[in-house]
């Protein structure tokens, strides 16, 4: 216990930080409430579409909203099989607040979450950068400057959706397992349970980070028959289980429910066609009335999918490298060069001022280019590029630091999932809490490396310097621009 209390404990150099986080990122907050409380705040019998109609910050989704206004398991539970729980306590206190002022504090208690784990997740990058990499505490501060400063790090820290929370729940175990491998010991059995219980239970994918930390501070031990059964399979069963039975207790009876209105408005649709052909053609010829109207309801499906097929979320969408469960959410048409420049690297550090915001499902196209009609941007590709060059400058002088892997392994297999296989890859840059942090990891390995030579040392600190000022400039006036 005396443990969990310490990594939750804000040290004496730490102080500041936090203090400035909490400031930054309450007012992002504050900007989002504000934006959202005169409608949000009502209380509704229909929630879900009215947080979803309305909610406009990119692609991000207000589901947590729902969640903590009216409890039930809104989030798909294959891919975020614990948040809804994680999520209960919250919703009780709304339920009371709703109770004593018959407002919906969603929005409030919402936002208060969030500061809190973009709180700890600065400190826990902090001490990545100051205790595990070893870099000057004046660093370690620009470092996380730089982490937060990039564009969809700041948006994840600002509203109702879930990146954040895993950016907590990632950058925890990339604490643990660094001190870990400082002491030279290894995540033991209950420490990998407890963050994969956590890490997988907001973002399936995600727990499988844990294992690779634990792979890594272990090595051969991870192998070893009693923790790979406790410590992996067993997990991975229980929470898979959970997930199944999750599915079938809330979201099954409510599909079926659907289905059936579906289905009824189906059957009186097909009424009605049928009712019109009878009076068009004036014959009681029950097959000739069938064949007309299966005829006039393929012809009302065919204008409908080039009707679908005319609008943006679809134009937005390439083909799949396969059909079936999970791999029809694969792109294998879209440009990886394209998505890497404007948006993985490009709108997930420094927003667009075209379409500012915009979401790819409703009204922004799949790549958007900086305005090069003016010198703005230009600095916009420069900065892109200093920062790719910073890390990648830095990862080659941390080649052989075993900690450096370990978050390389994070970064590389989101890579495999989006770029590789194009899960998610039309709102890529909407997942960046998930691994750009990754980038100032391996710059930290460069000023490691140039500690010793000054006047390096002081070039590549001003330009990080430089850079994080641009950045967190270009994006804050942009946010502030859009929310007011």
């Amino acid at each position: 216990m005396k443990s969990i209390t310490d990594i939750f404990k804000i040290h004496k150099d730490e102080r500041w930080l936090a203090m400035v986080s909490v400031v930054v990122f309450s007012f992002l907050n504050f900007l989002t409430v504000n934006m959202y409380w005169g409608r949000f705040c009502v209380l509704s019998d229909h929630y879900h579409r009215l947080f979803v109609r309305w909610f406009r910050i990119s692609g991000f989704d207000p589901l947590t909203y729902e969640v903590i206004s009216y409890w039930d398991t809104a989030y798909n539970v294959y891919r975020h099989p614990l948040l809804a729980f994680f999520m209960w306590p919250f919703a009780q206190l709304n339920q009371l607040m709703m109770t004593l002022t018959g407002k919906n504090f969603a929005t409030v208690i919402t936002a208060i979450l969030v500061v809190f784990c973009t709180v700890y997740s600065a400190i826990f990058l902090f001490r990545i950068f100051k205790d595990i990499i070893m870099v000057k505490k004046r660093e370690a501060y620009l470092l996380t400057a730089l982490t937060f400063s990039m564009a969809f790090i700041m948006l994840s820290a600002m509203v109702p959706d879930h990146f954040i929370m895993s950016m907590f729940a990632l950058t925890l175990t990339l604490y643990l397992s660094g001190k870990k491998l400082r002491n030279g010991s290894a995540l033991n059995m209950w420490q990998t349970i407890a963050m994969f219980i956590l890490t997988a239970g907001i973002s399936l994918n995600n727990g499988l980070k844990v294992f690779l930390a634990a792979l890594v501070t272990r090595r051969k031990r991870f192998f070893e028959w009693r923790y790979l059964l406790l410590a992996v399979i067993l997990p991975c069963a229980i929470i898979w289980g959970f997930a199944r039975w999750e599915y079938r207790t809330y979201v099954w009876p409510k599909e079926m429910a659907r289905n059936e209105v579906k289905a009824k408005k189906n059957r009186e649709y097909t009424e009605k066609i049928r009712q019109q052909v009878r009076d068009s053609i004036g014959t009681q010829d029950s097959a000739a009335v069938e064949a007309l109207t299966k005829k006039i309801k393929q012809q009302k499906a065919v204008e409908k999918y080039h009707r679908d097929h005319n609008k943006i979320w679809n134009k937005n969408t390439g083909k799949p490298i396969a059909q079936g469960e999970f791999m029809r959410w694969t792109d294998k048409t879209t440009s990886r060069w394209d998505v890497a420049v404007e948006c993985l690297f490009g709108e997930g550090i420094q927003l667009h001022k075209d379409y500012l915001l915009g979401d790819v499902l409703r009204n922004r196209p799949l790549i958007v280019r900086y305005d090069t009609s003016n010198v703005t941007g230009y600095v916009n590709y420069l900065a892109e590029v200093v920062i790719i060059l910073l890390f990648l400058i830095g990862a080659w002088m941390g080649r052989k630091k075993i900690f450096l892997w370990t978050s390389m392994s994070f970064f590389l297999m989101d890579m495999l999932l989006h770029m590789g296989l194009g899960f998610g890859i039309n709102e890529i840059y909407i997942m960046s809490a998930h691994y750009l942090f990754v980038l100032p990891i391996g710059m930290a390995y460069l000023f490691k490396a140039v500690e010793t030579r000054k006047h390096w040392s002081v070039a590549i600190y001003t330009v990080c310097a430089l850079t994080t000022m641009w950045c967190f400039a270009w994006n804050i006036i942009n946010i502030i621009g859009y929310c007011l």
